[in-house]
């Protein structure tokens, strides 16, 4: 079976040979105008991982030195970074693999007895603390509790359009199982080749849609999950006025109330129609024009509800080679079942460039056309796919070359965007300058770019990239920094924390302030009555220790 790597993103034998990393580096840095040679990451067998503090029962339980590296960190860069140099500080003491709901029940009765903590672990993508085993109580044991071997589809509701499918299910292998019946969930963050329907559900995470049915909370039916307390299991229903919803409580609860074991998702028949567009407008003073602005509003007002519809700004369309720096790209998409839709993509486009917009390419939207696309492609909104594909893998050699690379994301309605656009972007290349040295303009710059991945009638979700110098042995106290800067104004200017990169650790502090202080309590009762002694992912959402 292929392994996972313990220290960064994809399998062990995906990890490229030093050799390509240097000649990577030859031109990353000539490109970014900064970088070191590579460096070598530390090798599994040469990690100190502290000893266990539990002893393994056996069965579903294992103390194996890699499932502890590989369960002790998410996949944020500072995690990246910890991970490369060998830096495990807080490793679980043990790894469950449990297959069914009775194993997951047998490691919460074995934690209760040992007084240990137990931590829900998906595909471990987590950018945000969420998996680390990292407690107020660093003497307390932890079990990392892994659901990836309860992965199949078990049940399917054709006339509903609804299928059952096991938490541990990883987005390719759950897309494959639904294949088989010409049928896909269509979520797709990018996450998805790793990350698990679990993970999804209690992240309430963002997928492939940028308008419409694109959080994971639009695709569920019901969702069942055992908690210390017993068994939760929500009625399947289209819809309901019954109170709170169950549901609504175990999306985005990040495992402190209880472990998802399945849920009934809403699936759709595989789109054979598909449009894409590409649409040029003049880069403006902070990466947005307001002539792309309103274009984006206006389509996302118009109710024609693209698939895609992501702007992005000139300084990224450089950095990932969509184009050459000089336009802000507009990127729209329109998918169907069985309907052409080529006439909502006139509408789109239409208004576009109503608002200054020039089409740079456009495909056809056929069955035929489609086939035809498959074999490759070389317009702006192609390239860029493949970058963004491609970017938690290049992260990877970016720390080998002294390069910080990360993002961060938020929300915030239309009347207040610009100016907390501007905000948000100013702090954050102030406070890069600041710890890294870098120019924020000119030769050996460092990077800050924006792209819009979800839009809204009434707002937007501007996602944040940047690329700057890292000093080595360093890297993560600048990137905290560089964070705790762009987490200030963003929470001071009524944004949200998170869009849907979740809470976990990291963000604690903001969203507290975020949250209303009753909620706080009452999500604190939630969870007392649920898990009477603290076991499920402590310190994460409340304190509970």
């Amino acid at each position: 079976m292929r392994r996972l790597k313990h220290w960064g993103w994809g399998y062990e034998d995906q990890q490229r040979p030093h050799a390509e990393l240097v000649a990577a580096a030859e031109g990353i840095v000539p490109m970014l105008g900064f970088g070191l040679e590579p460096e070598r990451p530390v090798p599994l067998e040469q990690v100190d991982l502290r000893e266990s503090r539990l002893s393994s029962p056996g069965g579903i339980f294992t103390a194996e030195k890699h499932e502890r590296a590989v369960h002790a960190l998410g996949k944020a860069y500072r995690d990246i970074v910890r991970g490369f140099y060998g830096q495990f500080e807080n490793p679980p003491d043990l790894v469950a693999f449990p297959e069914d709901e009775a194993g997951v029940e047998e490691v919460l009765q074995r934690a209760a007895d040992w007084g240990a903590a137990v931590i829900p672990f998906g595909g471990g993508t987590s950018v945000c603390g969420g998996v680390e085993p990292r407690l107020a109580d660093p003497d307390r044991p932890v079990i990392s509790l892994d659901t990836t071997r309860m992965s199949r589809l078990l049940d399917l509701d054709e006339a509903s359009l609804t299928a059952r499918i096991q938490a541990g299910a990883r987005g390719p292998g759950l897309e494959e199982q639904l294949k088989a019946h010409g049928l896909t969930l269509r979520h797709f963050p990018q996450s998805f080749e790793y990350a698990t329907l679990g993970g999804w559900l209690v992240t309430r995470a963002g997928g492939h849609f940028a308008t419409g049915e694109t959080h994971v909370d639009d695709l569920t039916e019901s969702i069942r999950a055992i908690t210390p307390a017993g068994e939760w299991e929500s009625r399947r229903l289209p819809g309901s006025g019954a109170g709170p919803s169950p549901d609504r409580m175990l999306l985005g609860s990040e495992g402190i109330l209880g472990v998802v074991t399945e849920a009934w998702m809403r699936v759709r028949r595989r789109p054979d129609f598909k449009a894409t567009a590409t649409v040029e407008f003049p880069p403006g003073d902070q990466g947005f024009a307001d002539a792309a602005m309103g274009a984006v509003r206006l389509i996302a007002q118009s109710r024609l509800m693209p698939s895609n519809l992501r702007l992005i700004d000139s300084l990224e369309a450089r950095t990932t080679m969509a184009g050459d720096g000089s336009a802000t790209l507009l990127i729209i998409g329109f998918e169907s079942s069985g309907q052409p839709v080529e006439d909502r993509m006139d509408q789109a486009v239409a208004i576009a460039e109503g608002q200054g917009g020039k089409v740079a390419s456009r495909s056809g939207s056929t069955p035929a056309d489609q086939a035809a696309d498959s074999a490759g492609g070389g317009s702006g909104s192609d390239r860029w796919r493949s970058t963004f594909l491609m970017a938690p893998y290049l992260r990877d050699t970016f720390v080998a070359c002294g390069v910080i690379s990360e993002t961060f994301e938020t929300a915030i309605t239309w009347g207040r965007f610009r100016e907390f656009h501007a905000s948000v972007l100013a702090a954050t290349r102030r406070a890069a300058a600041e710890v890294t040295g870098a120019p924020v303009e000119g030769e050996g710059a460092l990077r800050v770019s924006c792209r819009l991945t979800h839009v809204y009638p009434d707002g937007a979700a501007p996602y944040f990239t940047v690329i700057a110098p890292a000093k080595r042995g360093s890297e993560v106290a600048q990137w905290d920094e560089i964070k705790i800067a762009a987490s200030e104004v963003i929470e001071t200017g009524g944004g949200t924390i998170t869009h849907h990169h979740a809470v976990g650790r990291d963000h604690r502090s903001w969203y507290d302030r975020q949250r209303p202080d009753q909620f706080a309590v009452a999500l604190a009762a939630a969870k007392s009555a649920v898990d009477p002694d603290n076991l499920l992912n402590p310190g994460v959402l409340i304190d509970g220790e």
